[in-house]
């Protein structure tokens, strides 16, 4: 007869005193920002010194058993090869796949021919329409890189194209590289992943709706918005639209590619019957106009990354031949004392999770392209290359987060918190927005304060798909003064050394952004509860 082990009481106080257990629970996530955003080490070093801590923590104060320490990482880094550094792997080995062969050229090409003219229709075009469809595809910085150095070709103030690739970089960021952010929440939290989607795909649309106005102004004031409003409309209104239904009806994924994609298509339709009146820019010399062929190959591997996912989703593919998998001396063997319920520890192995239909992609563009294997394997250990230290950080962190939740030390954190009382919706938003500030990453905010928004929710008796979407929404207010993300630009326009000045040119559009999210939020707390799945 096998005697049943007894549940390990996570200690919501072991100081008794919850205010030093709140600040000593609060350490290591301290420690990661400091480190990463203060000190400005690496997110590798950073986030093995928060583990370290983390594991120190949960030993001596939450007295949990070495074992479960131990489990409780080992799941972390088992999440965050798969499914998360499996999807990253896919779109990063597609990207680097159209680069390596000519097609990413060709879409710039594409994009500069497009965009030629007036400004602020480069601004939509380039840094809001192109830019989404890089964040959505690949992230790691490759957006504000990017796009600014297309804009300075376009003929644009190195600063100004800065500040505008960093603001535009803002509304796909919760759905970006392939939904990254969304899908490493709902790990961090145990949360329904198609609720947490479909809660940002609710709160997320509004700023993307009004964000090609926000660069307009940015650029020209009233007069540019007055010049150029239909555009505005096109570009905001497919975009948010289509970020709507996609996270809603299909999930995380594809919503930022599809998305982009249909506001490029509304834009050039749009400037087909329509020219903006006014200043004009000085157009840029060129290899010559694409031709249709040529057209068709720069956008055809993002069509079928669309396609693929939409299908793979629509069909069901995502938990065919799921398997669960207990962690051994982990799965229920922890009492959340909070809520007084056993804590689950299954891992949901996916064969054929969203990086699968990522890899299919892939190999359809091969195909299609007639690319020899040799070059898809060379722009596959290319990625392999890309990853390695960024894939050792996630899974480094990711382990942290999940000893950060088992061990209790977030449900502690997360009770403390609670105390700001009704306004806690609007704290949410700032918390995002203050992880993604210091990690330069959503999907490190996600992991980092995901638990912790829950815990609240359930202390102030709010629904906790709302606090945790309202951490990754109001994380992208954070990206765009981000010292990573910023590093990035300066880097790739020649203005190193000018960070400081880069960050105070777009502070107060971040404290904005947040603002209006927490705003939202609060509002969708306490009267528009409806829009909450």
């Amino acid at each position: 007869m096998t005697v049943p082990v007894p549940m390990w009481p996570q200690p919501l106080d072991p100081l008794h005193s919850f205010a030093l257990s709140a600040g000593v629970a609060a350490l290591p996530l301290l420690l990661i920002l400091i480190l990463m955003g203060g000190l400005r080490k690496s997110g590798l070093f950073a986030s093995g010194c928060g583990l370290a801590l983390t594991v120190l923590l949960a030993i001596a104060v939450w007295r949990m058993p070495p074992m479960m320490v131990v489990s409780s990482t080992a799941f972390g880094a088992l999440f965050a090869l798969w499914p998360i550094l499996w999807i990253v792997f896919g779109g990063l080995w597609l990207f680097n796949l159209t680069q390596d062969t000519g097609k990413f050229d060709l879409l710039r090409r594409w994009m500069e021919e497009h965009a030629s003219g007036d400004p602020c229709i480069q601004v939509i075009l380039v840094a809001f329409c192109f830019g989404a469809l890089l964040e959505g595809c690949a992230g790691f910085g490759a957006p504000v890189a990017l796009t600014s150095c297309l804009l300075v070709g376009l003929g644009f103030e190195a600063r100004k194209a800065i500040l505008v690739s960093l603001i535009a970089n803002t509304a796909p960021v919760a759905f970006g590289a392939l939904g990254i952010p969304i899908v490493a929440l709902a790990g961090a939290t145990g949360l329904d992943l198609t609720k947490l989607s479909a809660m940002v795909g609710r709160q997320i649309p509004f700023l993307s709706f009004v964000l090609p106005a926000y660069l307009v102004w940015v650029m020209a004031r009233g007069k540019g918005l007055k010049r150029v409003w239909p555009a505005v409309l096109a570009a905001g209104g497919t975009f948010a639209l289509a970020q709507f239904l996609v996270s809603n009806l299909w999930g995380p994924y594809a919503a930022d590619v599809i998305a982009a994609s249909l506001s490029v298509a509304a834009v050039v339709g749009l400037l087909r019957v329509w020219k903006p009146r006014g200043e004009r820019a000085t157009e840029v010399s060129s290899v010559g106009k694409l031709s249709s062929q040529q057209a068709f190959a720069a956008w055809l591997p993002w069509v079928i990354l669309s396609v693929v996912m939409i299908l793979w989703s629509w069909l069901g593919l995502l938990t065919k031949g799921q398997v669960s998998i207990p962690i051994p001396t982990l799965h229920n063997q922890v009492l959340i004392t909070l809520y007084q319920k056993p804590y689950s520890a299954l891992y949901g192995f996916q064969p054929l999770a969203a990086g699968t239909a990522v890899f299919v992609s892939v190999v359809i563009t091969a195909v299609c392209f007639r690319v020899r294997p040799g070059v898809v394997a060379t722009a596959g250990w290319k990625t392999v290359r890309q990853l390695a230290i960024p894939g050792l950080t996630v899974m480094t962190i990711v382990g942290l987060t999940y000893l950060y939740n088992y061990s209790g030390m977030a449900y502690t954190l997360g009770a403390a918190a609670a105390r700001v009382g009704p306004a806690f919706p609007i704290l949410s938003s700032y918390l995002g927005w203050l992880a993604c500030f210091l990690s330069g990453s959503d999907s490190a905010s996600n992991l980092l304060f995901g638990n912790l928004q829950v815990a609240a929710a359930h202390q102030l008796h709010l629904n906790p798909i709302l606090t945790a979407a309202t951490n990754s929404s109001g994380a992208v207010a954070g990206k765009m003064i981000s010292p990573q993300n910023i590093a990035v630009g300066v880097t790739t326009v020649g203005l190193i050394g000018q960070e400081g000045r880069i960050l105070r040119a777009t502070f107060w559009h971040s404290v904005l952004f947040a603002g209006l999210i927490g705003l939202l939020a609060w509002a969708q707390a306490y009267w528009l509860t409806s829009m909450i799945p």
